[in-house]
C-alpha cells in the first residue's frame, strides 16, 4: 500500500532524525521502508495548499481513475482553468502525478494528515 503522510508543524529535527535513521540503515545494508512525506509549517499553510475544492478534487480523481483535466473539470462541473490551478498546485505538493498519456491520477492508496498536539511528542 502507499502512503502520502502529511505533518502539520512538525519540527524540522523530527524529520532529520528520521531521515538519519533511515541512511544510517541504508549505510549498514540494512531493509528502508520507503518514506514518502510532506509537511507544513502550521495550519494555515495547510489550508492554503488543500482547500475544500481540491479535497473534493482528490477523491474525485481516485474514484474515477485517471482522466484528462478536461475531463476532471467536467466531472467536478468546475471550470477548466480552476481545474488546471488546482491539479498544477497538487501536482508540485506530489498529492496528484500524470501519466505519459497526459491523464492525471492519485498515485496513493492513502493520504494520512497528522496533526501533533504536543508538539514536544511529534
Amino acid at each position: 500500500m502507499s502512503v502520502l503522510e502529511m505533518t502539520v508543524g512538525v519540527p524540522v529535527k523530527k524529520k532529520m532524525e528520521h531521515f538519519g535513521a533511515a541512511l544510517q540503515a541504508a549505510m549498514e545494508g540494512g531493509a528502508i521502508t520507503p518514506y514518502f512525506g510532506i509537511g507544513f509549517a502550521n495550519m494555515a499553510q495547510f489550508g492554503d495548499v488543500f482547500t475544500p475544492k481540491r479535497w473534493e478534487l482528490v477523491e474525485a480523481l481516485k474514484a474515477s481513475g485517471p482522466l484528462s483535466i478536461y475531463a476532471l473539470a467536467k466531472h467536478l462541473e468546475r471550470h477548466y482553468r480552476n481545474v488546471h490551478k488546482d491539479v498544477s498546485a497538487l501536482m508540485e505538493w506530489m498529492v496528484i502525478e500524470k501519466d505519459a498519456s497526459g491523464h492525471v491520477f492519485v498515485p496513493w492508496d492513502e493520504i494520512d494528515v497528522r496533526l501533533p498536539l504536543n508538539r514536544d511528542a511529534a
